[in-house]
């Protein structure tokens, strides 16, 4: 799924990387426990999350994520809009909670990973 679609199906605004979203991302995950993302999360992929600081960007940029939407109409700060940049990852926001999100990206046809 291009992250166009994921803006699109979350009615999320792009705050960072607008460049990129036209890029394919092939699973997504939702916590808001960064300790989770690291011990379960492989390969590019979406984070949803309402925790809002810096851990996030740095947690997604060493899993080599693609992109990150802020769920619950949380707004990550301008350092951290920086810090995506020079990572090159989407930051997206959206007003949806987690589990809407969540269900919606799974209707549209984004699979979670295989967990082993």
């Amino acid at each position: 799924m291009k992250m166009s679609e994921i803006a699109s199906l979350l009615g999320a605004r792009v705050l960072c990387c607008e460049e990129l979203i036209n890029h394919e991302v092939h699973s997504a995950c939702g916590s808001d426990m960064m300790s989770d993302v690291l011990a379960f999360v492989k390969d590019q992929a979406v984070l949803l999350t309402g925790l809002v600081n810096p851990q996030v960007i740095r947690t997604a940029e060493m899993m080599d994520m693609r992109c990150i939407v802020f769920v619950r109409n949380k707004m990550p700060s301008d350092d951290m809009i920086a810090l995506a940049a020079d990572a090159g990852i989407v930051i997206m926001a959206s007003p949806m909670r987690m589990f809407e999100a969540c269900g919606r990206l799974y209707t549209g046809g984004l699979m979670p990973q295989e967990v082993e």
